[in-house]
C-alpha cells in the first residue's frame, strides 16, 4: 500500500516541459531515490511533492488527501518532513535548541521570549538528538559542529513534526564517504523503525545504489525507469541517457558501486 501517489505530473515553464505527466508511488518503510542527470526535472517534481511549486497538471496525494493545492506549511503539518542541499539550522542557537525551535512550531504553540521556551519540549528534543547519534553534543552552539554533524541535526528537526514522509534533497552533497554512508545508514534504520516512507534526490551514486530500496530516473522531464537498483544499474537506457554512452555502473567493493568508464 502506498503512502505517496504521483500521478500524471506535469509543470512547464514557459514552452519548457520540465516535467512531463510522470507518475509513481512510495510505501512506508521505503527508501526511493529520484535520480537523473542535471535538468531531468528532479528539483522541479520535488518541489512539487512539498508545495513550493504548483503542477501544471496531475495529482499528489499522501495517504488519499490530495497536496496540489496544499501551501509547505500545510503539507509539513500533515506529516512531511523535508531536509535540504544546505542544510539550515540557527548557528546561534545551541543543538538542542534548533530542535526545540521545530518542536514548539509543530506543537502549534508561539513564545514571546525564548527564555520562556527554554525547558518547553527539551526532553522530547534530546530524544531526537539520541536517536541521531547528536544528544551528547546538544548544547553546544551549531555555528561550532562539523558539517557532518549539522546534517544529523537537521534530520532531527525534519523529524520534530513525526514525518509520515520524510523529503531529502541531495542529503550528503557537500560531505566525506565515510560522513555519507554515516548519514544514510542512520536514514535507513530509521526507516525501518519509525515506518516512514524517504523520497530523496542524490548525486552519489554510491549512497543511491547502497542504500535505496527502488530507484527512479528522470530524463528531460520523463520518467524512463523505474525499479530496484539491479534492476537500474543494467537497465540500457539509464545507460544511454544517463550515463552516455561507453559507461556503466561497476562494483569496486561489494554493496559500493561507482561509475566506471567500461573496459
Amino acid at each position: 500500500m502506498s503512502l505517496l501517489t504521483v500521478q500524471g505530473l506535469g509543470k512547464s515553464f514557459g514552452g519548457v516541459k520540465a516535467v512531463d505527466g510522470i507518475s509513481f508511488e512510495v510505501a512506508p518503510g521505503e527508501l526511493l531515490a529520484l535520480i537523473g542527470p542535471n535538468g531531468a526535472g528532479k528539483s522541479t517534481t520535488f518541489n512539487m511533492v512539498n508545495g513550493q511549486i504548483k503542477p501544471n497538471t496531475g495529482s499528489i496525494t499522501l495517504g488519499g488527501r490530495e497536496l496540489t493545492d496544499l501551501k509547505p506549511r500545510e503539507i509539513w503539518r500533515l506529516g512531511v518532513g523535508r531536509t535540504f542541499q544546505i542544510a539550515e539550522t540557527f548557528s546561534s542557537l545551541t543543538v538542542v535548541e534548533n530542535v526545540q525551535m521545530a518542536l514548539i512550531s509543530a506543537d502549534g504553540r508561539l513564545f514571546s521570549l525564548w527564555r520562556k521556551a527554554a525547558e518547553h519540549k527539551r526532553a522530547e528534543a534530546l530524544a531526537l538528538l539520541n536517536q541521531v547519534g547528536m544528544a551528547a553534543q546538544a548544547d553546544r552552539p551549531c555555528s561550532v559542529l562539523a558539517y557532518g554533524d549539522v546534517k544529523r541535526v537537521e534530520l532531527a528537526i525534519a523529524m520534530a513534526n513525526d514525518p509520515k514522509l520524510l523529503l531529502m534533497d541531495e542529503p550528503t552533497a557537500g560531505m566525506a564517504p565515510k560522513e555519507r554512508n554515516e548519514l544514510m545508514a542512520l536514514t535507513k534504520r530509521l526507516v525501518v523503525e519509525r515506518g516512514m516512507a524517504v523520497l530523496f534526490t542524490e548525486h552519489s551514486m554510491d549512497v543511491v545504489f547502497a542504500y535505496a530500496d527502488r530507484m527512479i530516473v528522470l530524463a528531460r522531464g520523463r520518467l524512463i525507469a523505474e525499479g530496484q537498483p539491479a534492476e537500474i544499474r543494467d537497465h540500457p537506457k539509464v545507460q544511454e541517457v544517463y550515463f552516455g554512452s561507453g559507461k556503466t555502473f561497476e562494483k569496486k567493493t561489494p554493496g559500493t558501486p561507482s561509475l566506471q568508464e567500461a573496459a
